[in-house]
């Protein structure tokens, strides 16, 4: 897969991307950056819950290779993401029990691919992500997934705390990965519907997020590091879904 990430420059073209739905991972603007048009287009930005970063203009000019950009640069997306309540409609009505991942503040590019890759080699539905504050989904995240990405739904949410209250509204039980738990993996019950949350790669799920968890499950661990890195984690705990699935036909 060639490594090439699409860039869209100037305040109007920019624009014109966002109020016509384009997917847009991230919007860089100039440091110092002013004008009614720029105010715009930033407050457009954050009604759609893309992600903007104002950075030094050398970064822009090295984006835009000596062409003009205007002080802005827009980053379109590596992948089509899917509706949450569309996403979770759609895996209802196929009749079985759904399954979604949502990743609290997975920050590496290779983790993410990995995850998707046991999302979609698990049989499960789709992952659910942050639209800040987690990795970005690029040509070597795709690539790092083996392709998954372009197979499960991928829902970019502005919330997770929204996002596990609608999911919960919709019968899915929420378990929590965390090795802060008691109770191991495979005493909870994930033969019904489901969503896995995986935290961060240094601080695991964050409080506020644990605490909306139905349940929390830890992985046991019989050598002496204590932790298993987190792509590894999202493994375990998805193939336990699937040996119980196995098991309960």
């Amino acid at each position: 897969m060639e490594n090439r990430i699409q860039y869209i420059f100037g305040i109007h073209p920019v624009l014109e991307a966002v109020r016509t739905g384009k997917e847009i991972d991230k919007i860089y603007f100039k440091k110092g950056l002013e004008g009614p048009g720029f105010r715009e287009l930033l407050e457009e930005a954050h009604k759609k819950g893309i992600v903007s970063q104002f950075v030094p203009v050398e970064k822009l000019n090295k984006l835009a290779k000596g062409g003009s950009h205007q002080g802005v640069a827009a980053c379109l997306a590596t992948i089509e993401y899917s509706d949450l309540e569309e996403s979770v409609n759609r895996a209802c009505a196929l009749g079985d029990s759904p399954v979604f991942v949502l990743l609290d503040g997975v920050s590496d590019v290779r983790n993410l691919g990995a995850i998707a890759r046991s999302v979609e080699c698990a049989g499960a539905n789709g992952i659910i992500v942050p639209a800040k504050g987690g990795a970005a989904i690029n040509a070597e995240a795709v690539k790092a997934s083996a392709g998954a990405l372009l197979r499960i739904d991928t829902c970019r949410v502005a919330n997770l705390r929204l996002a596990i209250f609608y999911l919960q509204q919709n019968g899915f039980k929420i378990v929590a990965a965390t090795e802060k738990s008691s109770t191991p993996i495979y005493d909870v019950d994930m033969t019904g519907p489901v969503a896995i949350i995986m935290g961060s790669e240094q601080k695991g799920v964050s409080p506020s997020v644990l605490g909306l968890a139905d349940e929390t499950a830890c992985i046991p661990m019989a050598g002496e590091i204590s932790s298993l890195n987190v792509s590894a984690a999202a493994s375990v705990v998805l193939f336990e879904m699937v040996r119980q699935r196995y098991n309960n036909k």
